[in-house]
């Protein structure tokens, strides 16, 4: 299954209550997430606020249409918008940066443009 990184900036002064609310997501945004082919979601932050994401997806535009489809997703990035930097007023979900992937252990090559 393709591998996805991405990465955000959230505000250095409001990053540990962003982590707190990531410890009590809501059982239906983590449900929307699992049945729109999220797989491995993972969220890292750094204390100056960097923000990495790792995600598994068959397919992640297809996986960010169907979640972009879900009402639990609208009122969440809603809520989220707020704790982040360089959005340009659109929600964080459409508004990170995908890192490609230049190393991966367990393969010898890595395909361009993953």
């Amino acid at each position: 299954m393709p591998r996805y990184c991405f990465c955000l900036q959230v505000k250095p002064e409001r990053a540990a209550e962003y982590a707190e609310r990531h410890r009590a997501v809501w059982p239906e945004m983590r449900q929307a997430l699992r049945d729109s082919g999220w797989h491995n979601y993972s969220l890292f932050l750094r204390g100056d606020g960097l923000l990495i994401g790792y995600v598994e997806a068959d397919d992640l535009a297809a996986a960010q249409a169907a979640m972009a489809r879900t009402e639990v997703n609208t009122r969440w990035q809603a809520e989220m918008a707020e704790f982040f930097t360089g959005l340009d007023g659109g929600p964080p979900d459409e508004g990170f940066q995908l890192l490609h992937e230049v190393f991966h252990l367990e393969t010898t090559s890595v395909r361009e443009g993953q």
